[in-house]
């Protein structure tokens, strides 16, 4: 699907590592290109024609953000360097004043480093409590495993979207409406949700959602900090500079300037930005619905096709969406990715920034797939025939 658009793919290599990171089209690099040869100036400070087509074209993108997650104002629409810039920014710059020691925080074990870490480190500074939610037999979450773990001193469910791992989708909407109904705040991840699926944050009662451009063809550097106007309204900047203040004098006395600004200190990445528009336009233009149910449509394939490799061993067979993690038989993962990449196959192997996970797999660390509208069933059995030969695996890397 698309295939022309992406230049990487005229290598002949086959790229299934999309939940680190995506492929850029031809759209995405050249509107980058163009703000950098035809317009390259700063924002929001300048009184000159590029400066003020710049400054457009930015808002825009912010607008562009809006309508994509269904937000309900721009001013709602953060930009940051990513999805750990705008957890940390959430969480220092939220929760650490609006929670309180003793209260409880619900995660799960196969959460990402970005979230999790940010957590604990919380949770030293003030005395919070991470509960982890039980999972289901290929590490899922269920509403039944997130009912179990409430309590009355739940203030905070902290989850992804679909986790970078095992590639289950969470039913956001049961627990957002349970958080909502009981005055639970919402937290979601959406680095692996948002590129792959329709993302409605009023919908599904998201009180903050954080995601990253690079890995939905967009640019890296790059993110989104969603929060809810009077959630953000509350929140403390974690930087102050340039732009995000009204005015300020040698007495101390400051003026932040109103949303989105008084969280946008300093010069933003501008082209990032710009290259974000470009991609969530292309996105939307092949259609959220119709991505993720080809994406499922390659995951079932592939389970279809790896039934001839049984030296393979697959550990979230039974999850829907466009993630696979498995084994080859004795063989350590990165040594399995080496082999891989022998014959022109980019995976990911190792535990995939969620080390607490490898409490609950059988294995330390997986081979992962992750696919996108841009593979195709041909590259699956080119992997399948890689895979039957495996057993000359060492022959191969020695």
């Amino acid at each position: 699907m698309n295939r022309e658009d992406f230049p990487f793919l005229k290598t002949g290599k086959i790229y299934f590592d999309n939940g680190a990171t995506s492929l850029k089209p031809s759209a995405v690099i050249e509107s980058m290109v163009d703000y950098y040869e035809n317009y390259s100036a700063n924002i929001h400070r300048g009184d000159y024609e590029i400066s003020l087509k710049a400054s457009d074209i930015y808002d825009q993108a912010r607008e562009v953000c809006q309508k994509f997650i269904h937000a309900d104002k721009p001013e709602e629409i953060i930009f940051t360097k990513g999805t750990t810039e705008s957890l940390n920014k959430i969480i220092f710059g939220f929760f650490e004043t609006h929670l309180k020691k003793g209260d409880e925080v619900l995660v799960t074990k196969a959460e990402h480093a970005s979230l999790l870490l940010p957590l604990m480190i919380l949770a030293e500074k003030i005395g919070i409590h991470l509960i982890y939610m039980p999972l289901k037999e290929e590490n899922e979450l269920d509403y039944e495993s997130f009912l179990s773990s409430v309590t009355p001193k739940t203030k905070l469910v902290a989850i992804a979207g679909v986790s970078n791992v095992v590639g289950d989708h969470r039913p956001l909407n049961q627990i957002g409406r349970y958080c909502k109904e009981n005055q639970i705040y919402f937290l979601v991840d959406g680095a692996q949700s948002v590129p792959h699926t329709k993302t409605d944050v009023v919908r599904d009662n998201i009180d903050f959602l954080a995601f990253s451009g690079h890995k939905m063809l967009g640019p890296t550097g790059i993110g989104v900090l969603y929060g809810k106007k009077e959630l953000l309204e509350e929140m403390k900047p974690c930087e102050y500079g340039g732009d995000m203040n009204q005015n300020f004098s040698s007495l101390g006395d400051v003026t932040l300037k109103p949303l989105p600004a008084r969280l946008e200190a300093g010069t933003p990445p501008i082209a990032e930005v710009i290259g974000l528009k470009a991609a969530i336009s292309y996105l939307e233009k092949i259609g959220m619905e119709k991505i993720e149910e080809y994406e499922e449509e390659l995951k079932e394939y592939f389970l279809k096709r790896i039934k001839e490799v049984p030296q393979v061993d697959v550990y979230n067979a039974s999850v829907k969406g466009g993630e696979v993690i498995f084994n080859i038989h004795d063989v350590f993962s990165q040594d399995a990715a080496i082999y891989l990449d022998y014959f022109g196959i980019c995976v990911r192997a190792g535990t995939h920034c969620a080390k607490a996970l490898k409490e609950e797999l059988p294995v330390q660390n997986t081979v992962r797939i992750s696919f996108y509208f841009y593979n195709t069933k041909e590259e699956i059995d080119k992997l399948m025939d890689v895979l039957k030969q495996s057993d000359t695996l060492y022959n191969v890397i020695l």
